[in-house]
């Protein structure tokens, strides 16, 4: 039926170019530089915190919790109403072809 085809390497074509020999040279030392001067480590400031400051982290962090605290709970609210006028549609609508089909 179907046979793949096995590709076959074509012959190169153009000029072929054969490498070069390198002949090794003499190694003429340099005169020899010094070292160059240590670069001294950039200081930096060490973190100090205040009592203030402190008290402004540890605001910020709780404002940040109660925010998501409040987005998430909003959100979980939000599903279960969804959720429940869901499920009133569909006891309503289930009354509702029940109702159609008794009164036949």
């Amino acid at each position: 039926m179907l046979r793949p085809k096995i590709p076959t390497n074509p012959i190169p074509t153009g000029t072929v170019i054969r490498p070069t020999v390198v002949q090794p040279t003499a190694i003429v030392p340099s005169a020899q530089t010094p070292p160059p001067a240590p670069v001294p480590a950039p200081t930096r400031p060490t973190v100090q915190l205040t009592p203030g400051s402190l008290a402004l982290v540890v605001g910020g962090g709780v404002a940040v919790v109660l925010v998501v605290g409040v987005v998430l709970v909003s959100m979980l609210l939000a599903i279960a109403v969804a959720g429940a006028s869901v499920a009133v549609c569909a006891v309503v609508l289930r009354s509702l072809l029940n109702s159609e089909r008794t009164h036949r």
